[in-house]
């Protein structure tokens, strides 16, 4: 179940992992299933690793960033994540309080679970 309040886009940020953490960041939510090659903990400043919302290892697979299987790929890791509303009411509930941002490792800023992710966020305000 949702809690009550409402989110909005500027409440929900996108950054790769590569990139430096800044303060407007509010809560950084690691949303990959492996962590970022080449990348320290320590550097990336993650509060919270969601791997419950991650896509799973074969979606991810399946997906291998191709755009042309994008559509297919939004489809099914919306399903994934309707499988975890726990997780996903924590990130409605942390997005409530401050800005979060989901960090990714992937190099598409276009293509990849982040985008998805909070698509879903926002969807389902």
């Amino acid at each position: 179940m949702w809690t009550s309040g409402k989110i909005s886009e500027k409440d929900v940020k996108l950054k790769r992992a590569y990139e430096s953490p800044t303060d407007s960041d509010g809560k950084r939510i690691l949303v990959d299933r492996l962590w970022p090659r080449g990348i320290r903990k320590t550097d990336a400043a993650i509060d919270h690793w969601a791997t419950e919302l991650a896509p799973s290892t074969e979606l991810r697979k399946w997906f291998a960033h191709d755009p042309s299987l994008w559509e297919e790929f939004r489809r099914r890791y919306a399903a994934e994540i309707e499988a975890h509303r726990e997780e996903l009411d924590r990130l409605h509930d942390l997005a409530l309080i401050d800005p979060i941002t989901l960090v990714y490792a992937a190099r598409d800023e276009t293509h990849n679970d982040a985008v998805v992710l909070r698509e879903f966020l926002l969807a389902h305000r």
